[in-house]
């Protein structure tokens, strides 16, 4: 079995290793936990028990960066945090900086950006992306190609559908006045976004506001209201069994 673990790693008791795998100086593994074929975890990264790591996956990948980029390189990096029991898929990549909870799903071909924040029992789909300096709270879930954008805020509850587009740039792109004012998307517990809705920067959803499918919000939208349209409007309440409080697991 071809692998490379450096002599600094600490690995813990019961964890199997497919081909391949790079594990760097400082890396910690806890206890039963299974890592695939074609791995890489770099240096310092942080992971806890029973963690599936499925295979051509990067955990504390360090970012690149541009001249024209507003996120600079550091001297110094944190490392990767992975709590206990998560399932991460196979191709994901997960920066450097990132906290992820415990029992998190995280599924295959995802990025996780340096700087986020996740809690607990969350369901990250197929090919989401989520940027920096995000912070994400307990048992939401993120649908296929979902892309949540920087300075994001996402409480619990919130259920995110395929193809959700968010922006934090009101600027698009110009005028050095825009880097005064980048402010990604806050969703509030139990907020809700349709398939192929479009939030934009700053925009507030409220606790049990949901937007409709190809919806586009431009005021923030409010607690316990369903709005559809673009721009989206209130188009009636959320339903009594479609409430939060009525659907805690």
């Amino acid at each position: 079995m071809n692998k490379i673990i450096d002599e600094k790693a600490k690995i813990g008791n019961e964890v199997k290793f497919g081909y391949n795998v790079i594990i760097e100086e400082n890396v910690s593994i806890g206890n039963n936990c299974n890592i695939g074929n074609n791995v890489i975890v770099y240096a310092n990264t942080i992971i806890g028990n029973n963690v599936r790591i499925d295979d051509n996956t990067i955990l504390g990948k360090r970012p690149l960066t541009s001249p024209r980029s507003i996120f600079k390189i550091q001297k110094e990096y944190r490392p990767a945090i992975i709590g206990d029991n998560n399932q991460i898929g196979a191709n994901v990549i997960i920066y450097v900086q990132c906290k992820i909870g415990n029992f998190n799903l995280i599924a295959d071909l995802s990025t996780i950006r340096e700087n986020v924040e996740i809690a607990d029992y969350n369901i990250v789909g197929r090919g989401v992306a989520i940027e920096n300096f995000t912070k994400i709270g307990s048992r939401n879930k993120f649908e296929t190609n979902s892309y949540i954008t920087a300075y994001s805020e996402i409480e619990d509850y919130c259920f995110i559908a395929p193809g959700v587009i968010t922006s934090n740039d009101n600027f698009m792109g110009r005028d050095k006045e825009r880097f005064n004012h980048f402010k990604g998307i806050t969703m509030k517990s139990g907020a809700r976004l349709g398939a192929n809705a479009t939030v934009l920067p700053g925009k507030i959803i409220e606790s049990d506001g949901t937007a409709a499918a190809g919806s586009t919000i431009t005021r923030d939208l409010k607690s316990g209201e369903i709005w559809v349209g673009t721009p989206a409007k209130k188009f009636c309440d959320v339903p009594e069994t479609q409430l939060m409080k009525n659907n805690l697991d």
